[in-house]
């Protein structure tokens, strides 16, 4: 599609035709395709609004990160906010503080999980943070999602910390936390986490014991 063309889609009341056009964008160049996305920043239509997130991932220019930033600042939907965060990963190291605030300050489940994906790279002081964040949340699965990421922890200087956690979670109501538990608890070899592990065999629930059995495999 040419540009003259992509313009005018931009501009339809049609948000289909917007869409396209901002698929058209793909072919071409950052410093052309940014200024356009912006004009729909902030579209009514949350599809377009994503498509937008998304390419000021795939076509980055510092004008983008910006214009992501401030569609953070904005934005409701939390599923442009999860795009967001995808494209925001794109940028490397200096887009992970802004991640991390994002993370303490919207506690939408898809949010969170976008940025423990986004993060998976993170350093261990800051794996630690969102995983306790995720933990103390409300939503059962984001407590899921950071009880399975302290065990990348198990030989880091927050190993200490992060086995805690593990312990508190181990005896959590939820089986599904205690089964995330186990499975985590298996990366330290640390009497405490052994410890656990024996209690968790003799659990009430089959498939927290057939999860902490699995060392034993």
């Amino acid at each position: 599609m040419e540009l003259n063309q992509i313009e005018v889609f931009l501009a339809s009341p049609n948000p289909q035709n917007r869409i396209k056009a901002l698929v058209a964008l793909k072919e071409y160049e950052p410093d052309t395709v940014v200024p356009l996305l912006k004009q729909r920043l902030y579209d009514q239509q949350f599809v377009v609004r994503s498509f937008v997130a998304m390419g000021l991932g795939n076509k980055r220019t510092e004008e983008g990160f910006a214009a992501l930033l401030s569609l953070i600042e904005h934005e409701r939907d939390p599923n442009v906010i999860a795009e967001v965060a995808n494209s925001l990963e794109k940028f490397g190291p200096h887009a992970i503080p802004h991640l991390v605030q994002l993370f303490e300050a919207n506690s939408h489940w898809l949010v969170r999980q976008s940025i423990f994906a986004a993060l998976e790279g993170v350093e261990p002081d800051i794996l630690l943070q969102l995983c306790r964040w995720g933990w103390e949340g409300e939503d059962r699965v984001v407590k899921g999602t950071a009880i399975a990421n302290l065990k990348r922890l198990s030989d880091t200087p927050q190993a200490a910390d992060a086995l805690e956690l593990l312990i508190e979670a181990a005896m959590a109501d939820l089986p599904l936390i205690r089964v995330q538990a186990a499975r985590s608890l298996q990366a330290f070899d640390h009497p405490r986490a052994k410890s656990a592990l024996s209690e968790l065999r003799m659990d009430s629930n089959p498939q927290v014991v057939g999860a902490a059995l699995e060392s034993l495999v």
